[in-house]
């Protein structure tokens, strides 16, 4: 096996975007011997706890929805291009992701990391739901088995929180200035959001190395 860390937001288009086209090269290379694992980034830090309205934020990042219009147009073509659809127009909060990275987190104990990032990905860009929200992150919790009541609780609670803070500030030390970044066997980054070639590309060189 070899680890693949993801440092990625669950707000992050070019995240969901890039992941997706991993997930086409790993189709394509069913034994891949990736183990993933995915960790904290928060774009917006300071972001209140209650998030933003979206028409708020929109006008503070890019100066009223024009510009946003402007700066969405390219991730909207590429998402559609490998088969999403995001829905700019439906969201109508931007989150505070401290609590979605918390439950990526409890997810992982439980085995379900991979499909948890999705569901929050998809619930974000495609359904328009507010992943800040404790009643929304503990509803995803329940769709994927794990137990919602008890997301809940937690969430209610500040368990982890100042963990994911610190694992946020320690990839920011490292450099890492934006996601997703992707680090391959503990030493080797690939950022941005790249190609399914170029993952078809790197398994295939994995897997020559392992045989030598």
């Amino acid at each position: 096996m070899v680890k693949l860390d993801i440092i990625s937001d669950p707000i992050c288009p070019w995240c969901y975007i890039g992941k997706t086209l991993l997930d086409q090269a790993l189709a394509e290379r069913p034994d891949h011997g990736f183990d993933i694992t995915w960790h904290p980034f928060q774009l917006n830090p300071d972001m209140p706890a209650a998030g933003m309205d979206r028409r708020e934020y929109l006008e503070h990042k890019f100066g009223g929805k024009d510009g946003a219009m402007r700066a969405y147009a390219p991730i909207v073509e590429r998402a559609e291009a490998v088969g999403l659809k995001i829905d700019f127009a439906g969201i109508k909060r931007t989150p505070n992701t401290l609590d979605a990275h918390r439950l990526i987190h409890w997810a992982g104990i439980e085995d379900v990391q991979n499909d948890m990032a999705m569901a929050l990905f998809r619930a974000y860009f495609e359904e328009g739901r507010d992943i800040g929200d404790h009643e929304v992150l503990a509803d995803i919790a329940d769709s994927l088995s794990m137990d919602g009541a008890t997301i809940l609780r937690l969430l209610q609670t500040d368990a982890d929180r100042e963990d994911i803070a610190n694992r946020d500030k320690q990839f920011r030390a490292m450099g890492i200035t934006g996601v997703p970044t992707f680090i391959v066997a503990g030493q080797h980054a690939v950022p941005g959001c790249q190609p399914a070639d170029l993952w078809i590309k790197v398994i295939d060189e994995l897997g020559a190395e392992a045989e030598r």
